[in-house]
Formats: C-alpha cells, sequence, structure tokens
C-alpha cells in the first residue's frame, strides 16, 4: 500500500521530502520517506541509495549512542548507580529495543526489495551487502549472547568484500566496505591482527591509484582513506600496550564510514 500512495503522489516529491527532512535534521520522517520510494521503485539510483543509507545510520546512530551511554552507566559500582541499576537496565533495554527495531526494518528492506532488484550492478549490490553487515553488526553490538548476528554480518560482509572485486581500489563504497568490515573484525569479532591487515590491505591498494582519479574522486577517497589510516594508527598502538591480550581500549573508539 505505501509503494501505491508513493506512484500516485510522485516518487520525486517523496524524494523531495527526505532532503527536506535531512537539511532540517528530521531523519526519521527521512527514512519514512526513503522506505516509501524503495517499495515503491525497488531499484534506486544512486542518490536515492545515499538518501536511504544517510536516513537510517542518523535514526539508528542516535540509539547506538544512547545505548553505549547507559551501558556504561550500567557497569559502574558508584552508591548511586547500584541503587538505581533496575532503572538503568529498564531505560537500556527500552533503547535496545528501538535500535533493534530499525535494524530489523532495514534489513527486511534489503532482503527483499534491494538486494534482489534487477539488473543490479556490483557497485549497488555491494553498497547494499555492506548495509546489510553494518546493521547486522548493530545487532551484534547489544545481543552480546546470541551469534546469530554476528554470523550474518560476517557473510553479508564476505560476500561483499567478494563482489567488490572488480571495482576500483579507490572506489569510495569498496573503501568504506573495507572500513566497516575491519572495524566488524576489531570491536566485534575481536581480531585486531585481521583488522589491521584488511585496514591496510585497502589503504596500500588504493595509494597505488591516486594519481589516476580527478579532484571530486580523489577527495572522496582520500576522506574514507584518512579514516582506515586512523583506525590503523588507534589499533596498533592498543596492540603495542597490550601485547598479550590485543584486547580493545574501552577509551579508544573506532571510526567508520557514514
Amino acid at each position: 500500500m505505501e509503494g501505491e500512495k508513493v506512484q500516485d503522489r510522485g516518487i520525486e516529491e517523496t524524494v523531495f521530502e527526505a532532503k527536506l527532512a535531512e537539511q532540517t535534521e528530521r531523519y526519521d520522517e527521512m527514512k519514512d520517506s526513503m522506505k516509501k520510494v524503495v517499495l515503491a521503485k525497488g531499484k534506486l539510483s544512486k542518490e536515492e541509495r545515499n538518501l536511504l543509507s544517510v536516513a537510517y545510520k542518523n535514526v539508528v546512530g542516535s540509539r547506538r549512542a544512547s545505548w553505549r551511554v547507559l551501558h556504561s552507566i550500567e557497569e559502574q559500582s558508584t552508591g548511586e548507580v547500584i541503587a538505581k541499576k533496575p532503572l538503568v537496565v529498564e531505560y537500556r533495554k527500552k533503547v535496545e529495543q528501538e535500535l533493534e527495531g530499525i535494524c530489523d526494518d532495514v534489513l527486511k528492506l534489503l532482503d527483499e526489495t534491494l538486494c534482489v532488484a534487477p539488473e543490479i550492478t556490483d557497485e549497488a549490490q555491494v553498497f547494499y551487502l555492506k548495509m546489510k553487515g553494518d546493521y547486522l553488526r548493530y545487532l551484534a553490538e547489544v545481543q552480546t549472547n546470541d551469534t546469530a548476528a554476528s554470523k550474518g554480518a560476517q557473510d553479508a560482509y564476505s560476500l561483499a568484500w567478494k563482489t567488490a572485486t572488480p571495482l576500483k581500489n579507490t572506489n569510495p563504497i569498496k573503501l568504506g566496505l573495507a572500513l566497516n568490515f575491519s572495524v566488524f573484525h576489531y570491536e566485534i569479532l575481536n581480531q585486531p591482527s585481521n583488522a589491521c591487515d584488511l585496514a591496510k590491505q585497502a589503504f596500500d591498494n588504493a595509494v597505488t591509484e591516486l594519481d589516476s582519479l580527478n579532484g571530486a574522486e580523489y577527495k572522496d577517497a582520500t576522506l574514507i582513506m584518512q579514516l582506515l589510516r586512523d583506525n590503523l594508527t588507534l589499533w596498533q598502538a592498543e596492540g603495542e600496550n597490550n601485547p598479550d591480550e590485543g584486547q580493545i581500549d574501552e577509551d579508544g573508539t573506532a571510526v567508520e564510514d557514514m
């Protein structure tokens, strides 16, 4: 029914509405508009894919930030927190349910509509598979006792990485995939060596092709390459601080692509 409503109104108008919502930072409405576009079209343009990604990323991002703060408070051992811990747990679970609902929503959209769109290009397929891996990773962050999300994320990222083989090493989608896949290795699988190897490989391969890029392409590629380098610097420093355990420093936060 949502798709039919968009057809009557016009996809172009709904996309424009999503852009207005983005400019006014009303991301829940932006997400709703782009979901309608997906259900009406199936196959999205590059601009529409980016709008969809930005909408869901911001909607889930605020919940992820809230969840992390609440989880940190829950781990504290001060008198006030201990006395009020049931309230903290209840609030954390509320945010967790919101986060899970958003992830389930976009994952259903990806599986039923986007990943099976006709005549999909390699670049679009990588984009959607990376998205799928990202949102399964977000679920794995909060569902620590359930390995299904982690396994699903690894499968999606691995297939995306394989599908990305024909793409240029400086392709922003391929670089973004390498960035987030390496974060998954580090933060979810606790495999710092694999994370560093993946990030370094993507960075080194892209460096060799930078001279062939124009201004806009160069800017897009180097932006994500800098994020890869930032993570490598952080992870390698933490590895030196914890040479035996290879554990993640809780004060260090890896960066992801947007």
